[in-house]
């Protein structure tokens, strides 16, 4: 809740942890558990629990959401990690930015519990609100990452845009072949 409430201070605390994977355990794996639960539960809310395909259903989405977020999250920091190298000169330095990558995806899990818990809460506000990744992004880079000042804005742009579209790609791939197979 920090991230979401001082991002600042935040950061500073993160950067003391010695075990970058620790994300992993601690942050990101619980986080997709609670947003597949979410929407599991928010989709059996919304079709009934009487209905055996109400829970085919549920699962399908289940799946989905936390296959994009997953994916997506991986993909956002590998992407950064090469973009780090080739574009900002940085060290390969993979655990960090999946440590980054984790904890700057703040935003986007709880949209994504929310959006799973009340499926009519209104997508543009849900859309409007993934923008404060972008400012959650920009107080971590001096903390986390070593750019010069001069490439802080790009590298918080581009790194924002992968956080926000990589989900967004899984899950238009993810959701084509699902409806491919039925």
């Amino acid at each position: 809740m920090q991230l979401i409430s001082s991002p600042a201070r935040a950061w500073e605390e993160i950067h003391l942890e010695e075990d970058r994977r620790k994300v992993l355990m601690d942050f990101v794996y619980p986080l997709l558990g609670l947003c597949g639960l979410a929407v599991f539960l928010g989709a059996l809310f919304s079709l009934g629990w009487g209905e055996p395909e109400s829970y085919r259903y549920a699962m399908q989405e289940c799946c989905a959401v936390v296959v994009s977020l997953f994916g997506g999250y991986f993909l956002a920091a590998y992407l950064m990690n090469v973009a780090g190298m080739r574009l900002f000169r940085l060290a390969d330095d993979a655990p960090l930015m999946q440590q980054f990558a984790g904890y700057a995806s703040v935003v986007v899990f709880l949209l994504n519990v929310v959006l799973g818990l009340f499926p009519k809460f209104p997508v543009v506000m849900a859309l409007l609100l993934q923008f404060y990744t972008v400012y959650i992004v920009w107080e971590g880079v001096p903390k986390m990452v070593q750019i010069e000042e001069k490439d802080r804005l790009r590298f918080t742009v581009l790194f924002s845009a992968l956080l926000l579209l990589c989900p967004f790609a899984i899950d238009l791939l993810f959701g084509g072949m699902v409806k491919l197979l039925n």
